[in-house]
């Protein structure tokens, strides 16, 4: 990840809001559902034997 730089007389600034519980129990199920495919694929590749090609 590359540095950015803040041009003169330019401030960048990030407001925070905090994350609401039912947004945080979503996005946890993502995150769940996001390693279990992830699992899956790596399992299936490696026994299948397959190399996957990314561009």
């Amino acid at each position: 990840m590359g540095l950015i730089r803040e041009p003169k007389n330019v401030n960048f600034t990030v407001l925070d809001k905090p994350w609401t519980d039912e947004e945080r129990k979503e996005f946890s199920a993502f995150i769940k559902m996001q390693k279990e495919q992830q699992k899956k694929q790596r399992t299936l590749t490696t026994t299948t034997g397959q190399r996957r090609v990314v561009s």
